[in-house]
């Protein structure tokens, strides 16, 4: 079985990436990009995003997971901190993380550090959570092996028996990685694929170098 794709094409042409409408601070840039892609209808989630982490194979992994927050100091998620990305991250803390936002042609590259939050952070975000959501990070050890769906949601059940009527506190395994940033790219679709590539990268005085790269 084969399915040759060499004829998707498009052509981009939505918007251009200039060093003269640019902020300083790729954290500025990124709120105003975020800002744009939410007003614009297309993307149901603007907050998805692919982290890749180098695991303890050897071999690097990409997967979806939602962006909870933004500071001036990176990117902030949730996790259990004992899955395949947490022990990744465990062993080696850098890891890129990137946006894609096609209803603006635009994708967004970013390498960086990645460390645990302060505790009484993620017990705050995890208090706003659902009770369904605090019940399946108690309920899943991500990333091992189960038996079967039946096994998950017979777990589940117990739990909401158990914990009916009572509080439900988050697990000391579960809770936030920020990622602090080194690297920053900003790409923007451009006619015959000359894309805008500009590129921040972060110096030893803590101001950010700013290059544009060949499409």
């Amino acid at each position: 079985m084969k399915k040759d794709l060499g004829d998707y094409r498009k052509s981009y042409q939505k918007s251009e990436l200039l060093e003269n409408g640019i902020s300083d601070n790729p954290i500025e840039l990124f709120q105003k990009w975020f800002y744009e892609v939410e007003a614009t209808d297309g993307v149901e989630e603007p907050n998805a995003m692919t982290i890749s982490t180098i695991g303890l194979d050897g071999f690097p992994k990409s997967r979806v997971v939602l962006l909870k927050k933004y500071t001036h100091e990176g990117f902030i998620f949730y996790t259990n901190y004992n899955s395949e990305k947490g022990k990744a991250i465990a062993s080696n803390p850098n890891m890129c993380i990137s946006f894609f936002w096609p209803n603006l042609e635009r994708q967004v590259i970013i390498k960086g550090k990645a460390e645990k939050i302060a505790e009484n952070l993620s017990d705050g975000y995890f208090e706003s959570r659902p009770d369904g959501s605090k019940l399946g990070a108690i309920v899943s050890d991500q990333s091992t092996v189960i038996p079967s769906r039946a096994y998950l949601e017979h777990k589940l059940k117990s739990l909401e028996e158990e914990y009916n009527g009572k509080e439900i506190e988050r697990p000391k395994h579960w809770g936030g990685y920020i990622v602090k940033p080194v690297s920053v790219e900003f790409w923007q679709g451009r006619p015959n694929r000359l894309h805008d590539r500009i590129r921040y990268e972060l110096q030893e005085d803590y101001n950010w170098k700013i290059e544009r790269l060949a499409p």
